[in-house]
Formats: structure tokens, sequence, C-alpha cells
């Protein structure tokens, strides 16, 4: 017997967009850095915010305790990892749509500035993470300035 699977118009997209991001990565030297979800696999909704000082990074991850959780960062990377725990399922249930996920997941995202990793802090309530991570002197000093034009 055969399951059921979700039709999605995009999913041959998103593939293609994201093998155009492996060979482009591939190519410009940068490590491979997962962002997109695998088959199966749960990828949280992510906000990505830049200010002159600090990179914030938003998440939400419903059904997620704080003791699965683990965020590691790089200067130029912050990876999310987790594990969520399957519920007990009642035998007595019949599933007329079951669409929660569960299961682990990884998302790696590039950071638009270099920052100092060991100065982040990360606050995790309500099922929302938001990890502030502070720019280096030298990726503040970089920030555009206006140039007159003569």
């Amino acid at each position: 017997m055969s399951s059921l699977q979700r039709w999605d118009p995009f999913r041959g997209l998103v593939r293609a967009q994201r093998d155009l991001d492996r060979l482009f990565d591939s190519f410009f030297g940068r490590p491979l850095l997962r962002w997109e979800q695998e088959e199966g696999v749960r990828v949280p909704a992510v906000d990505l915010t830049e200010t002159e000082n600090e990179v914030v990074v938003t998440a939400e991850l419903p059904g997620v305790e704080r003791k699965d959780l683990d965020v590691e960062v790089l200067p130029e990377a912050l990876t999310l990892k987790a594990e969520m725990s399957q519920e007990s399922e009642q035998k007595e249930e019949t599933y007329h749509r079951r669409e929660r996920v569960w299961g682990r997941f990884e998302r790696t995202l590039s950071l638009p500035a270099e920052v100092v990793a060991d100065q982040v802090k990360a606050v995790f309530k309500d099922g929302v993470l938001e990890v502030r991570l502070p720019k280096t002197e030298q990726a503040r000093a970089a920030t555009p300035k206006k140039v007159n034009i003569e």
C-alpha cells in the first residue's frame, strides 16, 4: 500500500533553487549551508534583520522545548538544531488529517555581517527563539557611507 503525500506545486522550484544555490556555493568556495528543507524534515520559519550594531534572528519553533534546542554560531553563519518528539498515539483514534510533523531539523543561515560569536545572546519564550548577534567592529565600520557626487 502506498502512502499519500500532499501535492506541492512549488516542490520542483524549491529543489531547483536549492541545487542552484549549492552550485554557486561550491563554485565561489563558500561552505554548503543547509537552509532549505529536505523531504520529510521540518524547517522553522525565521526572520533575519540587521541594525547598525547587530544581526537579529527570530525563529518560530512551536512544540520545541528549550532542552531540545541547540544554537551554534560562527562569525558568518548561525545554525539552529532541535528534536521534536512525536506525541504518543492513541490506538482508538482515527486520523482524518495529520499535518503536524516531528523529528529532527537543522537550519543554517548565512549572516549578512561578521559577528562576535562569544557575545551572542539567545532568548526562548512561548515557542519563539530570538538570537541577537553583535557585529564585529570591522563589520560595524563597513556600513555603507553616503558619497557626495560632484
